[in-house]
């Protein structure tokens, strides 16, 4: 387990208790002396990249007015900027920073599969992005500068917000709580939580650890998908107990408890119903993006062992794994949506692939012929690689 993560005073079981989902918890140098992986202007840098997902937010305090800009964004744009009220965000950097994705693993008290991304937020004094709220969880490092953070009411999609911002803005808004927080401190909010934070003074830099909430017309949809490509047209709807109907526009409750039965039988297949949550929770977040690794053979793999390599995790892969309701010696690894079942010594690999570190030394003579296949089927999909440290 990680040596310590971090919640203060609060051991991880007692914030899952009392916390997660339930409340706001500001935590005082949740991580004392904290050393941010990824600096102003390497923050910057991402921005100008294609691949990266970045915005500028820009409040004009005289007009009341909101902007929005999408990167990449050229080198110049950030020397043409006012002193204040912008803040620059970049998504997922965790999945561009080996440094920044070994932080996430402080966060391993939450399940893997749950976890979204890294999101790095620089301001200028007074810069936000304006009252709102999120619809999943998320922690609020600060990193350098000073934030204030205002605290409101609970919101959902009936809440007013102001129609005329290109980002979602609460009008209406009023402050319960406010909390100033320096490097190192950490704010938790659960889901709809009305929030505002702001810089106060320059260089103001903060990480968002935020976790996947699916919405349920999302799980649905996925899962209908999933049962629907596995099904020939040959299976359909039968009603062979159709009894003589008094009106024949009738749909009577047992043609009801019929398509029920239909549905809830897909429902009640654990094995299926396992592989497909794992393979949607660990589907990557830029699919678009995703590479090949290289070929190797257990021979290969073997002498690259040997000679001191690790096997680390692809930064913003997801894995997880399911053991088999019926026989929890067998189950399935799921790496950046693909599934391997596993079983015995490869359920065993699996578990420490799923686990709190990222990067596993592995000794040629102590893996089997199963564990180096799987290993190298994996490397191949560019989910690990091989790394020198």
């Amino acid at each position: 387990m990680i040596d310590q993560y971090p919640l203060g005073e609060l051991s991880a079981e007692q914030f899952l208790a009392e916390y997660w989902q339930k409340k706001p918890l500001l935590i005082r140098q949740a991580i004392a002396d904290f050393e941010p992986p990824v600096s102003a202007d390497e923050l910057a840098g991402l921005a100008c990249e294609e691949e990266v997902e970045s915005r500028l937010v820009q409040f004009n305090a005289q007009e009341d007015s909101w902007s929005l800009e999408h990167g990449p964004f050229p080198e110049e744009r950030f020397a043409n900027l006012p002193e204040s009220h912008w803040t620059l965000l970049v998504q997922a950097v965790d999945h561009w920073s080996p440094e920044a994705a070994d932080l996430m693993q402080r966060f391993s008290f939450i399940p893997n599969w749950r976890v979204d991304d890294l999101m790095i937020s620089y301001a200028a004094d007074q810069g936000g992005v304006g009252p709102h709220y999120d619809n999943y969880d998320v922690f609020l490092l600060q990193a350098e500068g000073v934030r204030r953070w205002e605290i409101g009411a609970i919101c959902d999609e009936s809440s007013p917000r102001r129609e005329d911002a290109p980002v979602m803005i609460l009008p209406e808004w009023v402050a319960e709580e406010t909390f100033d927080l320096q490097p190192g401190d950490m704010l938790y909010l659960p889901p709809q939580v009305a929030h505002n934070g702001y810089a106060l003074g320059d260089g103001c830099m903060t990480y968002s650890i935020g976790f996947r909430a699916p919405a349920h017309n999302e799980i649905l949809r996925s899962f209908s998908d999933f049962i629907g490509e596995q099904l020939g047209r040959e299976i359909r709807y039968s009603d062979k107990d159709l009894a003589l109907q008094t009106n024949p526009g009738e749909i009577t409750p047992a043609a009801l408890d019929r398509v029920a039965e239909t549905l809830q039988s897909y429902l009640q297949d654990r094995e299926q119903l396992s592989r497909w949550f794992g393979e949607y929770m660990t589907d990557p977040k830029y699919p678009e993006l995703k590479e090949e690794g290289e070929t190797l053979n257990p021979a290969e793999l073997a002498e690259c062992l040997e000679e001191g390599y690790l096997l680390r995790r692809n930064e913003g892969a997801r894995f997880a794994f399911v053991r088999n309701a019926e026989t929890p010696s067998s189950g399935r690894l799921f790496a950046e949506g693909s599934s391997y079942p596993v079983d015995g010594d490869t359920l065993a690999l699996a578990e420490q692939l799923c686990g709190e570190q990222r990067s596993l030394a592995f000794s040629a003579d102590a893996i089997t012929d199963a564990q180096s296949k799987l290993l190298c089927a994996l490397i191949q999909t560019g989910s690990i690689y091989l790394s020198e440290e």
